[in-house]
Order: C-alpha cells, then sequence, then structure tokens
C-alpha cells in the first residue's frame, strides 16, 4: 500500500488540476471544430474527466495508467492533459526499457490519432511538431526526476553507511580500552590469592573506577551522536572529547595497570593543534597501548608524538613482539581496531601503518597539521 505524505497530496492534487484544465481548454478550442455527434463529444469529455480522476492511483500503477491512456488517448480529442501526467509519471517510476515501450507505442499510434483530428486550421506538421517537443519535454524532465531521486537514495544509504562506520569506529575506541583495563585488573585479581586485602581493595578500586570511565565515555559517545543537527562533539551536556592533551592522563591509566609506558611529546606550539587533529592523535595512542595491553601483556610501551604546524603530527606506539605475560588470561580483540584506526587517520588526510618491525610491534600514523 502507497501512503501519501502532505507533498504527494499536494503534487496529485495539481497534477490532476493541470490535466484537467489543460483538457478543458483543448475541449474549449475544438468544440465548435469537431464534426462528430454531439453526444460523442460529450461521452469524450466524460472519459477525459475519468482519466484525470484516474491519475490519483498514477503512483500504484504507472505503466498501466500510461498504456490505457496511449490508447485512449489516439481516439480521443480531450486527453492530452491526464497523458502527458500519465507519461511523466511513468517516466519517473518505471525502468527506462519500459517508459521507451510507451514512447514506440505512442509514436505508432500517431497517424491514427492523426487522421482522427478534427478540421483544423493548423496544419499537421505544426501539431506533430508541438507533440514532439512536448513528449521530449515531458519524458526528460521525467527521468531527470528519476535519476535525482536514485542519486539521493544512494547518497543517504552511503551517508548511513558512512555514519554507521564512524559509530562503530567510536564504539570500539571508547569500549575496547576501558574494557581491556577492566580485564587486565580482573585477571590479576583472579590469580593474587595471596595477595593482601589493601591490594585486594585497590584492584577493586581500579575496576570500579574503569567501568565507571567506560559508561562515562560511552554516554558521551551517545550524547553527540544524538545532537541537534549543527552541533558538534562538545556540545550540550556531553563532555568535550579527549585530544593530545589527555595523553599524559591515558599514559597514567596504562601504568596502573601494571604496563611500563613511556611518553615523549614533543609538539612545537601545541595550544594550535586542532581538536579534530588531537583527537585523532588520542585514539591513535589509545588503540596502541589498548592492542599492547591485549597482545603483550605487561610489556613495556613507547608512545612518541612530535611534530609542528605545517609540518604535521608524527604517532608512535611500540612494544615487544611475545613479550612475557601477566597472571590471566589474554584479551581477546575484535579485529577491527588497527581496521577502523586506519579509516579514522586516512578520513583526516593522513597516514597510518601498522605491524612487526625488528621484534616490536610499531604502530605509526602521520596527521597534517595546517601551519
Amino acid at each position: 500500500m502507497v501512503t501519501r505524505s502532505r507533498r504527494d497530496w499536494i503534487v496529485d492534487i495539481t497534477a490532476i488540476a493541470v490535466a484537467a484544465c489543460f483538457s478543458v481548454l483543448t475541449s474549449g478550442v475544438l468544440f465548435g471544430e469537431v464534426r462528430e455527434p454531439h453526444w460523442l463529444v460529450v461521452l469524450d469529455q466524460i472519459a477525459a474527466a475519468g482519466a484525470c480522476a484516474a491519475l490519483w492511483l498514477r503512483r500504484r500503477h504507472p505503466f498501466a495508467l500510461a498504456l490505457a491512456l496511449v490508447v485512449l488517448g489516439t481516439f480521443s480529442h480531450f486527453m492530452g492533459g491526464p497523458l502527458w501526467v500519465a507519461l511523466f509519471t511513468a517516466a519517473v517510476h518505471c525502468r527506462p526499457r519500459t517508459v521507451a515501450l510507451l514512447v514506440a507505442l505512442l509514436l505508432a499510434l500517431r497517424p491514427v490519432s492523426l487522421a482522427l483530428r478534427p478540421e483544423s486550421q493548423v496544419p499537421d506538421q505544426v501539431v506533430v511538431a508541438a507533440s514532439l517537443v512536448m513528449l521530449t519535454a515531458v519524458i526528460s524532465w521525467g527521468m531527470t526526476v528519476r535519476y535525482r531521486r536514485r542519486l539521493l537514495a544512494t547518497l543517504y544509504q552511503q551517508a548511513r553507511r558512512e555514519t554507521r562506520e564512524a559509530v562503530a569506529r567510536e564504539m570500539h575506541d571508547v569500549l575496547a580500552h576501558r574494557l581491556s583495563l577492566l580485564s587486565v585488573h580482573a585477571g590479576a585479581l583472579e590469580y593474587a590469592a595471596g595477595a593482601s586485602p589493601q591490594d585486594v581493595q585497590r584492584a577493586a578500586g581500579v575496576i570500579r573506577e574503569s567501568a565507571h570511565q567506560a559508561l562515562e565515555e560511552l554516554r558521551d559517545v551517545i550524547g553527540v551522536l544524538r545532537a541537534a543537527p549543527g552541533e558538534g562533539p562538545g556540545t550540550g551536556s556531553a563532555r568535550p572529547q579527549p585530544t593530545h592533551r589527555e595523553l599524559p592522563r591515558l599514559a597514567g591509566e596504562a601504568r596502573r595497570a601494571g604496563a611500563p609506558v613511556t611518553l615523549d611529546q614533543r609538539l612545537d606550539a601545541a595550544d594550535t593543534l586542532p581538536d579534530t587533529t588531537g583527537r585523532t592523535v588520542y585514539r591513535v595512542v589509545q588503540e596502541g597501548l589498548t592492542n599492547a595491553r591485549k597482545h603483550a601483556p605487561g610489556a613495556a610501551a613507547t608512545v612518541t608524538v612530535e611534530g609542528a604546524p605545517g609540518e604535521g603530527v608524527t604517532v608512535e606506539v611500540s612494544n615487544p613482539v611475545g613479550a612475557p605475560q601477566l597472571p590471566g588470561r589474554l584479551v581477546p580483540g575484535s579485529g577491527r581496531g588497527l581496521t577502523g584506526l586506519r579509516e579514522r587517520v586516512t578520513l583526516a588526510g593522513g597516514r597510518f601503518e601498522a605491524g612487526r618491525d625488528r621484534g616490536r610491534f610499531r604502530l605509526h600514523a602521520w596527521l597534517p597539521w595546517p601551519p
């Protein structure tokens, strides 16, 4: 069942009114010239009125309606208005091959229509030329509307896909870091049978804090996603998203989880680094530390962030491959972290590399920094 919006109601009523006016004008011009009996002319006008009313179904049955009006229009003097509207609708809703079939049938029946045309001072050549111009305009307009709608639908689907990917990246970056911290602390607590009550209490406090932070950051992400159109990150009730300024805190969290982290941050005029770039820097370091914690628990990680305006920002996170593990199980990974990070860096206009190099796993990213 086709549901009509308010816009559809207005368009349909306007189309029917235009078709009816066209038929009335045609009737006024031709009524004095027709040679058919009066009752036949009245019947023709009634048929034209019925065709105008049938336009209400043009969205449900565009081809059937256009086909019927092409045939009836051959024998009617007053069917022009509904016929053009039906052909326009068919051009919008039907495949090009179907529209070509309707046009071919209309042109094939045109000689019959000319033979039945009342005597007039207007030559047949003028009538044919005007009909061809009208036909070309109607079909071209309809096809333009069709392809514009298809383009908009494609762009809408692409935007939805990009939005889903952005949400997936943001959720992964926010939750993977916090949940990996939870897993490390919970695993250590599980295997620390002889730990003192103070150590157990401290570990439980870290777990509670990490869980609280995970919920807070998840709420921030949802708040950004629900922001009204035109609002950017950090507007409304959501807290500003972390940037490069939060890297010392991020490194401190990793150290408290038992991973020795060395942070070397050398940024000239760091306050001029755009927040969007700073957020990407933060996410790169966060994902690098999360990967190190997942695949090499307890290994020393080195974080280097350097750059200057006009030169860009270079971020590198490295850790030993096959380092000894802390008590507990390895934290499982989703396999999407590096892929999402590569997409994030690429969208920011940067470059991203990740892989093994001389016994270490290196995560390297470069981001542009305008002068």
